[in-house]
Parts: C-alpha cells; structure tokens; sequence
C-alpha cells in the first residue's frame, strides 16, 4: 500500500525545435532570455546555485518561486528546484538533437494528489511558457 504522498504526478511539454540545442540551451540559461519567456530571474547554470523567479504578485501568492539548481549538463540536461505556495516540485530540461534541430522536454514532477490545482496551473502555464520560449528563440540571432 502506499500513501498520498508518495504518489505524485508530473507535467511533461515537449516540442520539436527547428533550431540547435546550443540556441535552444542558451534561451534555457541565459537570464536575460529567460526573463523573455519565463520571468524575472537572477539564475546561472551553476550546479548548487540558489536563485529566484519573479512575477507581479498575486492574491494568496507574491510572485515569488525559490529554486536551486540540481544538475547542468551542458546543452543536453538541466534541473532545478521550483518552490512556492508550499510545494517544492523538480523541473527538468532535456534537449536531444535531431536532424531538424532539437527535441525539447520538460518536465516538472512532485505533485501530490492534494495538490490537483497546481497540477493543473502548472500544465497550463508550461504550454504558454514553451510557447513564449519559441517566441525568443525565433528573435535570437545564431
């Protein structure tokens, strides 16, 4: 038998890129980029490295997400934490190249079954947010 909390669910986005994994790897890590797609941040792929992301605050919530990051393998995986509103969930990037550009996954694992509307935000926002990255990589010159 296993309790509730050791089940839990995970938010998978992947995307077929028509760009290299160095550009799609540098619209991941570079902060400036990220802020374009993502939000306010003070991130460095740097393994251990604690940062912050930032959006305007909301009711229940000040737009704060703490993260650090787990793993920097570059251009093929990177991993950080992201905490907020109570939940520490894992957030995982893997590029694989492809002879059309980059196959891009994400995913964010941790949720529990009680927390189903985070679960659902989150797979709401991801969607947007890859789609806002396609946007930058787009705009960035190789």
């Amino acid at each position: 038998m296993t309790t509730s909390e050791e089940v839990t669910r995970s938010v998978v986005v992947e995307r077929e890129l028509a760009h290299p994994p160095e550009k799609v790897w540098r619209a991941l890590t570079d902060s400036s980029l990220m802020e374009q797609w993502l939000m306010k941040n003070d991130f460095q792929p740097v393994a251990g490295r604690e940062f912050k992301l930032r959006r305007e605050p909301m009711p229940n919530w000040d737009g704060v997400i703490d993260c650090q990051v787990r793993a920097v393998d570059f251009c093929k995986t990177l991993s950080y934490t992201w905490g907020t509103l109570g939940l520490e969930t894992v957030v995982t990037w893997t590029l694989t190249p492809t002879a059309a550009g980059t196959h891009l996954r994400m995913e964010q694992s941790g949720f529990g079954p009680d927390r189903e509307a985070n679960y659902k935000g989150a797979r709401y926002g991801w969607k947007s947010n890859m789609d806002g990255l396609e946007r930058v990589l787009e705009q960035i010159q190789s």
